[in-house]
């Protein structure tokens, strides 16, 4: 990885520092141009802090402080998105292979590069992870953050950036812990599996799923002509142009399969076949 290029000053006002640093991540191709972009980012950043300070030290109008504060969301908001970029980018370095995991060990080649070789400490790497999964977990968040600051007249800082994103993952992490409680609970509260006998006790008074498909299908049946008017009226409602379609004789058929499962059904009960046996 190369080493980072000086960012030039000269003639720079914030507005050019800020579409400097946005320019160079929309444009950055490979790690060390993202951290150019995060650089760059900062530096606008403070900057701006800088002038919003100044100008509250002069007691300058409130328009010029919220104009230097907009500068610090927006060159914060830019950062952020530059580390999450530096995130991926070392996750993915590190996948491959090209950037040690922690540290140099013995198994890894001398040339495998590490954090401190990059320029990153530890630290700014844990901060990037977590900005990028707290933006991943509650998308927007960042910007969300730095207008609740602007709405309130308040200095958006990298402190409540930082903050926000903790607070979201911490969040995700309780909610997490709750599933695995919620699912540790189901677990021990879990009946036991049936013994053959039992599932024969079962089907015996509550039949197989075919039984109880057969029982659904008996009650939708009834359940549809009890939905009907009368049949003198229903035969008064078939327009003429449909009277050739309709047929009696499966008609006839399932009246009397129903008369027949009726008299069954009842001989059955009188011979004390029913649930409670």
């Amino acid at each position: 990885m190369t080493e980072l290029a000086p960012i030039p000053l000269a003639g720079e006002n914030l507005p050019g520092l800020i579409d400097r640093a946005a320019t160079m991540l929309a444009s950055a191709k490979t790690a060390a141009e993202v951290l150019e972009a995060r650089e760059a980012a900062g530096l606008a950043y403070d900057v701006a802090k800088r002038a919003a300070r100044l100008k509250s030290a002069k007691a300058a109008h409130d328009d010029l402080v919220a104009a230097a504060h907009r500068a610090q969301a927006d060159a914060l908001k830019i950062e952020a998105a530059a580390k999450r970029r530096l995130a991926d980018e070392y996750d993915a370095a590190q996948a491959r292979g090209e950037v040690a995991g922690h540290g140099r060990s013995k198994v890894e080649p001398a040339n495998v590069t590490t954090a401190a070789d990059l320029g990153l400490r530890r630290d700014q790497i844990h901060e990037a992870r977590r900005l990028r999964d707290a933006e991943a977990a509650d998308p927007g968040i960042v910007r969300r953050t730095l207008d609740q600051k602007l709405e309130r007249g308040e200095e958006p800082t990298r402190s409540a950036v930082r903050r926000a994103a903790e607070d979201r993952l911490q969040r995700s992490l309780d909610r997490l812990q709750r599933i695995q409680e919620s699912v540790r609970q189901l677990e021990e509260n879990r009946p036991p599996p049936l013994t053959p006998e039992m599932r024969a006790r079962q089907i015996a008074v509550f039949g197989t799923q075919e039984d109880r498909a057969i029982c659904g299908r008996i009650e939708e049946i009834i359940e549809r002509i009890d939905e009907q008017p009368s049949p003198a009226e229903a035969v008064r409602r078939v327009p003429p142009a449909s009277r050739h379609a309709v047929d009696t004789a499966p008609i006839r058929r399932a009246a009397a399969w129903l008369t027949d499962f009726s008299t069954l059904y009842e001989q059955e009960l009188q011979n004390g076949t029913h649930a409670t046996e």
